[in-house]
């Protein structure tokens, strides 16, 4: 693991600095790169944060200048010159406020932070820890593993002061964010996992679970070797150290203590290195080996020697205190900046409400010197306004009327263009289906006379068997070429009957004969179109229906329209191959006090709502999955409002259709005045 010399993030940072296209960019990798060998190795650390700092002095780029100068801090805290370090991260930590770098200000506080806690001076370490986490909260940082760092850095600090649950509550949350994130592992600070392990270890050795301590020391040590994180393994191997140590296990204290305090002086890593070499000194003190006592603590007062030097901490204590300084007098100038700022809003709102008197007595005597303008006026208004009303009313009325009667002339004028459409298309269509179904009976009488002929000839068996058969399906193919031509004829003369203006006669008819041979006539239509087709016809009819004065032909057009419809329902249906399933075509009459009802139901697919509710429209742009005969429905309907009766359906999708048919005893008055109209036209 010590040979390696890159963490994983490195290469992909490297291979981004080849292709940046600016040197803001470059400064910004530059510093990221930096990042990434913090914990591996500390010449490139400070090789690539003085490259990236000289070209953001030569760009004038204050933000790579914060970020990169906050990198040769990281540097100089590890290899112990903490005043130095400090006095390094304050200056960075200035640069990222001026230049309002956020994320660059909360890492600063953070490492800020990290340095009192590197001699267990806990309390300024949490203020700027949670001055950072408030940064990193407020600007929703995409990068994870730098609040997770600072979640970390408050739970060891509580761990430090014996606070343990507070630290509990700060680890797990971290280490629940560690969990839960996607990009801990793309960022140039890399995984935080072995640091947060590594505390939780600390925090449950401080709880007295030894076995915990042991086993998140090792889960740190296995999860920084992929980061290739030689300060995470030298903590978590110390720790283990030190644990071993305390339940009298020296031969194992030894062993990590000695990995530990190798991996910490090829960082350097100063701390690391006084808290290993002086467990070794006192290992082997205590086993009276003098040559490896003397030897770590050589080792240690070496380091101590440049961590813990008087002169290097007055400079600390110095540092700390010029910016405890310097703290107290943004505070002030802040304090006093606010004093100013209300002071100047207490005399603006002086000289507002001054202005604001002076207006309102302005407006006062404006208002009186206008009153009794107004009061003079004041008639001429109410009188004109009276006036302007009374002409608006009738304005309004005769609009209304106006735009009514627009309305009536273009209905009027679209229903005749329409009726003349209707005709013109109707007659041209007749000639040419007349001429369909004289053809096709001319061609099915020539059938019968040509069987006849192959009848006298004497033929051998096989020759005749084909011809007979060819013959009677070129009869049967013209018969339904004569029927087709009949059924267009009918639509014809359907369209042109809708279309004439003239006036239809009304006789006495019965109703329940009418519906009996209109409902045999549609299923007989039906099995002409489909020879497979069956259906369970359920006619209920009441006697007391009687006789009704209608327009035969029509009524039983609508009529044939409304079983062919049903019909073409329960066949749908039909086709899916349900088990089970029996097509039903029910049927009834029903007399009423001043009405005769007639209901046609069907079990077939049933309607959509949205088809229930355009059914009888002429020209509906809805999609429908059931088939419609086209301008059947919205005919029959029109031809049943004609007898001043109504038309309805009712429908369940995939149970049943049910069209509800009402027409009166007698004519409807406006019915007839309807007739009495087209006859006077």
């Amino acid at each position: 693991m010590i040979g390696r010399a890159q963490s994983p993030q490195t290469a992909r940072l490297r291979q981004a600095l080849a292709r940046a296209t600016t040197d803001t960019s470059r400064v910004l990798l530059l510093a990221d790169l930096a990042a990434s060998y913090r914990y591996s190795r500390f010449d490139s650390v400070q090789w690539y944060a003085r490259k990236g700092l000289h070209l953001a002095w030569k760009i004038g780029y204050r933000k790579g200048e914060g970020r990169c100068l906050s990198r040769i801090g990281i540097l100089m805290g590890e290899r112990g010159n903490l005043p130095q370090a400090l006095r390094t991260d304050l200056e960075a930590l200035k640069i990222n406020e001026e230049s309002h770098d956020l994320e660059g200000t909360a890492r600063t506080l953070n490492q800020t932070g990290l340095l009192y806690h590197a001699l267990d001076d806990e309390r300024p370490a949490l203020a700027y820890f949670f001055r950072s986490k408030t940064i990193y909260e407020r600007i929703r940082v995409r990068d994870d593993s730098q609040l997770i760092s600072v979640l970390a850095n408050i739970g060891a600090s509580y761990t430090a002061l014996r606070r343990l649950d507070s630290a509990a509550v700060f680890l797990n949350r971290a280490y629940q964010l560690t969990q839960q994130s996607r990009n801990v592992n793309q960022s140039c600070w890399g995984n935080p996992a072995p640091y947060v392990l590594r505390e939780l270890g600390l925090l449950q050795g401080a709880l007295g679970n030894t076995t915990q301590a042991i086993r998140y020391y090792r889960l740190s040590a296995q999860a920084a070797i992929p980061e290739n994180d030689l300060r995470s393994s030298s903590r978590a191997y110390q720790y283990l150290a030190e644990l071993y140590g305390r339940r009298q296990q020296p031969d194992s204290s030894v062993y990590y203590a000695r990995k530990a305090l190798v991996m910490g002086q090829s960082l350097p890593f100063i701390v690391g290195v006084v808290r290993t070499s002086n467990l070794l000194a006192e290992t082997f003190q205590t086993r009276k080996q003098r040559d490896s006592t003397l030897k770590y603590m050589n080792i240690m007062l070496r380091a101590e020697d440049s961590l813990y030097d008087p002169h290097r901490i007055k400079q600390l204590d110095a540092i700390g205190f010029a910016e405890q300084q310097r703290l107290r007098e943004l505070e002030l100038e802040r304090v006093q900046y606010m004093a100013r700022m209300r002071l100047y809003a207490l005399a603006t709102g002086i000289t507002v409400l001054v202005l604001v008197a002076l207006l309102l007595w302005r407006n006062n005597k404006l208002q009186k010197q206008a009153n009794a303008k107004l009061q003079a006026l004041n008639q001429q208004v109410v009188q004109q306004k009276e006036e302007f009303m009374v002409q608006r009313d009738n304005l309004a009325q005769t609009l209304l009327e106006l735009k009514q009667a627009q309305s009536q002339l273009v209905l009027r004028e679209k229903m005749a263009s329409l009726g003349e459409l209707m005709t013109s298309v109707a007659q041209e269509i007749q000639k040419p289906v007349h001429q369909v179904r004289d053809f096709a009976g001319i061609s099915q009488a020539l059938c019968q006379e040509l069987h006849a002929e192959f009848n006298k000839l004497a033929l051998p068996d096989d020759d005749w068997e084909y011809l007979d058969e060819t013959l009677q399906n070129l009869g049967q193919y013209q018969e339904k070429i004569v029927q087709a031509g009949r059924r267009a004829n009918s639509i014809v003369l359907g369209m042109l009957e809708y279309a004439s203006a003239e006036p239809s006669l009304r006789q006495a008819t019965d109703l329940n004969v009418m519906v009996e041979s209109s409902l045999r006539m549609a299923y007989h239509e039906m099995r002409g179109k489909h020879r497979t087709f069956n259906a369970a016809l359920l006619p209920t009819l009441d006697p007391a229906v009687g006789m009704l004065d209608v327009v035969r032909h029509d009524l039983t057009r609508a009529l044939i329209q409304l079983f062919l419809t049903a019909f073409n329902a329960v066949q749908q249906r039909q086709s899916l191959d349900e088990e089970g399933y029996v097509p039903q075509v029910a049927v009834s009459t029903r007399r009423l006090v001043k009405h005769v009802e007639v209901r046609v139901r069907d079990n077939g697919l049933g309607l959509t709502d949205e088809l229930q509710n355009t059914i009888f429209q002429r020209f509906s742009t809805g999609n429908t999955t059931n088939e419609r005969p086209g301008l059947g429905l919205p005919l029959s309907y029109d031809i049943i409002k004609s007898h001043g009766g109504a038309l309805r359906v009712e429908s369940r999708e995939g149970e049943f259709t049910e069209f509800i048919m009402t027409l009166p005893v007698k004519a409807q008055p406006e019915a007839v005045a309807s007739e009495s109209a087209s006859v006077e036209g």
